[in-house]
């Protein structure tokens, strides 16, 4: 079958690789229909590459249809319509009881002192190949992948694989009072999601904070405020000043590591990139810095006694935090990763809703053939051609 595979920095092809097969009696393998790029996928285009190897399968938001089910899956049968979390999850271990999906211990990656395992996302979450990819083994399906309706087209559902249920533990960590104030920083595609479920979840008012005039317009017109922090001298003093001389109630970070306006950390990824592979992994995972410019406005923003809600992915150990502000001002930090299928149940019917309520189908901004990726992966880190989301077609 043809796969996006990673090569190297900036540098992902399309190849033939072995078909998946059915590996464990509750396997199931999937015809791929659509799959999307996500912004974290960057992050192995960019600064985690010491965590692959060439030839690995990247991505981890597809969906489509079942083809083969081991003999321990009954709740699905070939011909049914799936979408598949990025996170795998077994459903019945003790952080599966939980509902923290995201903290299998049954798929965890207890070597590298990580959750649950990912698919196509490195060896620090199990090496798992992606679903870039014209089939893909999904173990553990007698839990993970999400049936959907046959009706309707694959992006009114393929964003319950990562992004949407991303954007909704967000904005539920964030704990808006109803009739609040939401800001969100970096209006890509989890952000416009945050943006939209912040509206629906009974915020008065959202602000969505970016410098891209593409997504700052998409914002704009599901009634998100929009403020271009490229015109702002000083982010956190704008937000304070625009809402009650406070700040918002609660604010979201849906950058993560690889934030504009950071030299230093930027200086910082790119040093630890031109090491040997055996020396950039540890000193990533162990001292690595991240670009924090915009969680330092967050924190600087949000009213005292408010929640940051972090969604954006970020992987320093040593990152320096204003601990004494936020000890002095009481504010609250919830972050990691989604527990996707804890939320997917309160979702689903609103994307069967007609009037698509969240705006689903206004958010990819291209689709390409699964042969265009290397093109797709550099429009998108470049933020050429208005693009903000990307869906790819095996």
């Amino acid at each position: 079958m043809r796969a996006v595979t990673w090569q190297g920095k900036r540098d992902v092809r399309v190849e033939e690789v072995p078909d998946p097969r059915i590996e464990e009696p509750t396997d199931a393998i999937v015809r791929i229909t659509s799959t999307a790029i996500c912004g974290s996928d960057l992050h192995l285009y960019e600064v985690l590459g010491p965590y692959l190897k060439p030839g690995d399968v990247l991505g981890h938001e597809p969906m489509g249809i079942v083809e083969e089910v081991g003999p321990g899956v009954t709740r699905l049968k070939p011909g049914d319509r799936v979408v598949v979390p990025f996170n795998i999850s077994c459903g019945s271990c003790w952080m599966c009881e939980r509902q923290l999906y995201a903290q299998c211990e049954t798929s965890q990656v207890t070597a590298e002192g990580k959750g649950a395992s990912l698919f196509g996302y490195t060896s620090l979450y199990g090496s798992v190949p992606g679903g870039q990819a014209e089939y893909l083994r999904v173990p553990y399906a007698e839990f993970g992948p999400i049936a959907v309706p046959e009706t309707g087209p694959d992006e009114r559902w393929l964003y319950l694989s990562d992004i949407l249920p991303t954007a909704w533990q967000a904005v539920k960590y964030a704990d808006t009072p109803r009739g609040g104030t939401l800001a969100v920083f970096g209006l890509g595609p989890v952000g416009q999601f945050c943006a939209r479920v912040g509206r629906h979840l009974g915020a008065e008012r959202v602000i969505g904070l970016d410098l891209v005039p593409e997504r700052l317009e998409m914002a704009r017109r599901h009634g998100v405020e929009v403020l271009d922090v490229s015109q702002l001298d000083d982010v956190a003093d704008t937000l304070i000043k625009l809402v009650d001389g406070r700040g918002p109630d609660a604010v979201i970070d849906a950058v993560g590591m690889e934030a504009h306006g950071a030299p230093l950390g930027k200086a910082a990824q790119t040093a630890a990139g031109l090491l040997p592979d055996k020396l950039a992994g540890p000193m990533i995972d162990k001292v690595g810095v991240d670009r924090l410019v915009v969680l330092k406005a967050a924190l600087k923003a949000v009213r005292r006694g408010g929640t940051v809600s972090i969604s954006g992915v970020y992987g320093g150990e040593v990152d320096p935090l204003p601990l004494m502000e936020m000890f002095d001002r009481g504010i609250q930090l919830r972050m990691g990763q989604c527990h996707v299928r804890r939320w997917t149940d309160e979702i689903i019917p609103l994307l069967a809703a007609d009037d698509d309520p969240l705006g689903v189908e206004d958010l990819r901004t291209h689709r390409l053939s699964l042969a265009q990726a290397p093109q797709a992966y550099e429009m998108f880190q470049k933020k050429e051609d208005g693009c903000v989301k990307v869906v790819l077609a095996p």
